[in-house]
């Protein structure tokens, strides 16, 4: 399905800065880049980075003091995934990842999977398929923590989230992360461009690696979940922050949109009852 994805950000500068953003969409294969355009007002030199993992698509502008700048990134976007059955989703042992897995079963800044464990095991531990396993932590995050828009702010870890019981897309995702490293599932962060979220924004959840793949999961349920374009994955939020600031510098605004470009969408929920899982490589 082809999707047009925009990006609008608007920042005040206080002090000579430094600006890193994250809001291309990636190139996969999986997902192909048709067209795009990012722009810079006033004009700044605009600097390419590829992150060290070697995926995300990174932007790096110096801007002086006392300036305002509006930075507008527009791509039309085709994206694929495979639909995967019960068969596929087989647990894979820690001596059989690929080196590259591995540090996503570890704990991190905003996943603090060992201090999980004991919780993710009472209440998972004991669920034999890894898919019903991932699916059932899911669906607990969304009937036990509030999304509440405002509720948390950077800071906030998947920790806090279970005690707080509140949170917006990026809690639920760190919280999912997390449960899923505790029972040995690895868990990466996504981020991305979606289609139908209200009100538009850039939207977080996670993806599980089962059976060789990596399975996107989103407990907020905000949005279906064939109508992602993926802009990065990471560890947590701060592998994949969409701006990384580096001076006095303020926001005034950020806007997105994702408008689908074909017929035919039938947008795709998970059912519990029904082994069937969507993965974006």
């Amino acid at each position: 399905m082809k999707f047009k994805v925009s990006g609008d950000i608007v920042y005040e500068t206080y002090s000579d800065s430094t600006i890193i953003l994250n809001i291309h969409a990636l190139r996969t294969p999986g997902q192909t880049v048709l067209e795009e355009s990012f722009t810079v007002e006033p004009y700044f030199k605009i600097e390419e980075l590829v992150s060290e993992q070697g995926e995300n698509r990174l932007a790096r502008i110096e801007v002086p003091a006392n300036t305002k700048v509006g930075f507008s990134y527009q791509a039309l976007v085709d994206n694929s995934y495979r639909v995967l059955t019960r068969d596929d989703l087989y647990d894979v042992p820690v001596a059989a990842m690929d080196a590259s897995v591995l540090p996503f079963l570890f704990p991190s800044r905003y996943c603090q999977s060992d201090k999980l464990y004991r919780l993710a095991n009472n209440k998972f531990g004991n669920i034999e398929h890894p898919y019903a396993k991932v699916m059932a932590l899911t669906e607990w995050i969304f009937r036990n923590v509030e999304y509440l828009s405002g509720s948390t702010d950077s800071q906030t870890s998947a920790y806090d989230t279970v005690t707080e019981q509140a949170g917006v897309c990026r809690d639920f995702a760190h919280l999912g992360i997390a449960l899923c490293r505790a029972l040995t599932i690895p868990a990466r962060y996504f981020t991305g461009y979606a289609y139908q979220l209200n009100p538009p924004d850039f939207h977080a959840c996670f993806e599980a690696y089962l059976g060789g793949h990596w399975v996107v999961f989103d407990p907020t349920k905000l949005c279906p979940l064939n109508g992602f374009i993926k802009i990065a994955s990471g560890r947590d939020a701060a592998d994949t922050a969409i701006a990384n600031l580096f001076g006095n510098i303020f926001c005034h605004t950020i806007q997105t949109s994702c408008e689908l470009c074909d017929e035919g969408f039938e947008p795709l929920f998970y059912d519990p009852s029904d082994i069937k899982a969507i993965s974006y490589q």
